[in-house]
């Protein structure tokens, strides 16, 4: 699961916000691009993956699922691999906090953004529909304290629950979330995607729902265009765990993906030890 949402978050960073004949000339998995405003060399991920990745060695750490606890994870991981990515006011405020609590004391989480959906596709190990409500839940509120912030959170992080558990066919996915979640999770998104967390959740489960296979996936989410890694990351992150999906990522995206100190192979390493608590 890991692997596969920083390849789309990767991926999906050259083609954030860009204009539609750049998405056509080069949304053909070839390789990673350069975003043509962005400081972000292809390959590299972003906040979607680092945050997701906090989350992870949260579940791994089996400590008790605190706002503290994630905030600290939130804060180590992007100290110890500070990069840009992130929203500015987000960027500059993690450089000032140096703790948990001071993250806590000091965040202002009212954000109906899609930062808490981007991030809650590992949520989906928890064994049960309500532990992964629930989860998915405390980590939203630390940031995106909304009604439309923290649905998205939980559809996003449901997903993949869906699918690792075995709970459905793909085509009733849409379904699946309307009867646990509020919201219009079955109707088909159709055009541009903005940053908002409710519709960066309902074009990702529109392209899961109509692809099946990952590389096919992938290029659907950003034919979408506007926040487009964001869309790819919440996607991919369930595709993976989709037994309807095959599993065919083209090995120069994944040989691609940077792999510096908390790259490619540490991904695949948190992945392994994630996946192995799949009760």
């Amino acid at each position: 699961m890991l692997l596969e949402l920083a390849i789309g978050d990767a991926y999906g960073a050259g083609f954030e916000f860009v204009d539609r004949p750049t998405i056509e000339l080069y949304n053909n998995l070839n390789g990673y691009i350069k975003h043509p405003y962005h400081d972000i060399k292809p390959g590299c991920y972003t906040d979607d993956t680092q945050m997701s990745l906090a989350i992870a060695e949260a579940i791994i750490s089996q400590e008790p699922w605190t706002p503290e606890l994630l905030a600290t994870k939130f804060v180590v991981a992007f100290h110890r691999d500070s990069r840009v990515g992130y929203a500015s006011k987000l960027y500059n405020f993690l450089l000032e906090v140096q703790d948990g609590k001071e993250f806590l004391a000091r965040i202002r989480g009212a954000s109906d953004r899609s930062g808490a959906a981007m991030r809650a596709g590992p949520i989906g190990i928890f064994p049960t529909i309500e532990k992964v409500i629930e989860n998915a839940t405390i980590q939203a509120a630390i940031t995106h304290n909304t009604p439309d912030g923290i649905n998205a959170a939980r559809a996003a992080a449901l997903m993949s629950h869906y699918f690792i558990y075995q709970l459905g066919l793909k085509k009733d996915l849409g379904k699946f979330l309307e009867n646990h979640v509020f919201g219009e999770w079955s109707i088909p998104w159709q055009g541009k995607v903005s940053v908002k967390g409710l519709d960066c959740v309902r074009a990702a489960i529109t392209a899961v729902m109509r692809n099946d296979s990952m590389s096919k996936l992938l290029q659907d989410c950003i034919a979408f265009s506007g926040d487009v890694d964001t869309v790819a990351t919440i996607a991919l992150a369930a595709g993976s765990c989709s037994c309807e999906i095959a599993q065919n990522i083209p090995e120069n995206l994944v040989q691609g993906l940077e792999n510096l100190s908390y790259g490619r192979d540490y991904i695949i390493e948190l992945d392994r030890q994630l996946m192995n608590l799949i009760v």
